[in-house]
């Protein structure tokens, strides 16, 4: 059976996606939209671009990461309040503005603030972080792709990840780059793209860009560059005075 096209392949500007006053990396509200942009090697968004997005659900599916054990925050990320909500409502609200076929959780244990809408995956034991995470969430998924997002990168928008779904293809996902190192909890990966999980898994090395260098080699994840304006999208929050220090940079 052939897959229906996804929504953003072979359509012009508007056809398919509604306006938003949201924009990549602030609030601005310049008046231009960006033109949807695909196979490029390099972000598609610039600072103060707009993203048209998806006004129908998207084929493929998400997942939210939230196995890690916050040793350093001191307290449970998920429930840290950040902006007067807690992480995981802030990154679910960014994943449900994409409109996903599916939406997971992946964790070591279903916690109590679940949706009922969010499909809960757990960690096979022994977890090994993000990579268990992702492994477990491709075998589930019914779609030909999942994005990944951790919990604990709130500055993430949606405009952003909906800009790299320009760039996939099928069997092959998207993983931004900055200088040398991958950002793989923010990326798009291929159904087919579990065998390589699993692989790791079975060994003994756990690495995560070690993983992703070889979807990237296999064909499997294309390469784009982040700007100097897009970084800021990939912080992420491992302690209290992470939070503290987003205030004091304004």
């Amino acid at each position: 059976m052939s897959q229906s096209p996804l929504p953003w392949q072979g359509r012009g500007q508007g056809e398919g996606f509604r306006r938003t006053s949201s924009d990549a990396v602030n609030n601005s509200s310049p008046p231009a939209f960006a033109p949807l942009r695909r196979g490029k090697q390099s972000s598609p968004l610039r600072e103060g671009e707009r993203r048209i997005y998806p006004s129908r659900p998207l084929s493929l599916s998400a997942v939210l990461l939230a196995g890690g054990e916050s040793r350093r925050m001191g307290t449970d990320k998920a429930t840290f309040l950040f902006r007067g909500k807690p992480l995981w409502q802030v990154q679910l609200e960014t994943l449900r503005r994409l409109r996903p076929a599916e939406i997971f959780l992946s964790a070591r244990t279903d916690p109590s603030w679940r949706p009922n809408d969010m499909q809960f995956i757990a960690d096979t034991p022994p977890s090994c972080g993000p990579l268990s995470g992702i492994a477990a969430s491709l075998g589930k998924i019914h779609t030909a792709h999942l994005l990944a997002l951790a919990i604990d990168m709130p500055f993430m928008t949606e405009n952003y990840l909906c800009s790299i779904c320009d760039a996939i293809e099928p069997s092959r996902g998207v993983v931004a780059k900055i200088d040398n190192r991958a950002e793989p909890l923010a990326a798009i990966y291929p159904r087919e793209a579990e065998i390589d999980f699993r692989a790791a898994l079975a060994g003994t090395d756990f690495s995560l860009q070690n993983v992703v260098r070889q979807l990237v080699t296999s064909g499997k994840l294309l390469e784009i560059s982040v700007t100097k304006q897009e970084r800021p999208l990939f912080r992420n929050l491992n302690n209290a005075s992470d939070v503290d220090a987003t205030i004091g940079r304004g």
